[in-house]
């Protein structure tokens, strides 16, 4: 459990960038609880989870509403928006830590963080 909170607090803290975006982010309708997503798994809205078009499945993404500075951090699980001028579909959970379901469509940044190996595998390159 500490090694966990340990990661965490160091995700909040590293910023190494491997792909930064900025764009308009929606969130899925209640219809799509669920259903199978692009990766296999099924829309849960309870879940920090998001679709995004090129980025792999598995990739933790730092999401910030531009309009409030709310952050939630969520892993991509599915593909799209399909909508144009949109970069990402937030889940309902993830849409609503940001204030974003109140706008319905919302201006962003996102960032994709290190996944969890390369956290641990870099912190043990630094210790030696």
């Amino acid at each position: 459990m500490k090694a966990f909170i340990l990661i965490l607090l160091f995700l909040s803290f590293t910023f190494i960038t491997h792909a930064q975006e900025k764009g308009k982010a929606s969130y899925y309708a209640d219809k799509f609880e669920g259903k199978s997503t692009a990766s296999g798994q099924k829309y849960q809205q309870h879940l920090k989870t998001a679709a995004h078009r090129t980025l792999p499945f598995g990739t933790l993404v730092k999401v910030t509403n531009v309009y409030n500075n709310k952050t939630v951090v969520v892993i991509i699980n599915d593909r799209g928006p399909f909508r144009h001028g949109r970069i990402i579909d937030l889940s309902k959970s993830a849409a609503q830590e940001i204030g974003g379901v109140q706008l319905g469509v919302f201006e962003v940044e996102i960032q994709a963080l290190p996944d969890m190996d390369s956290l641990i595998e870099n912190e043990q390159i630094k210790k030696g």
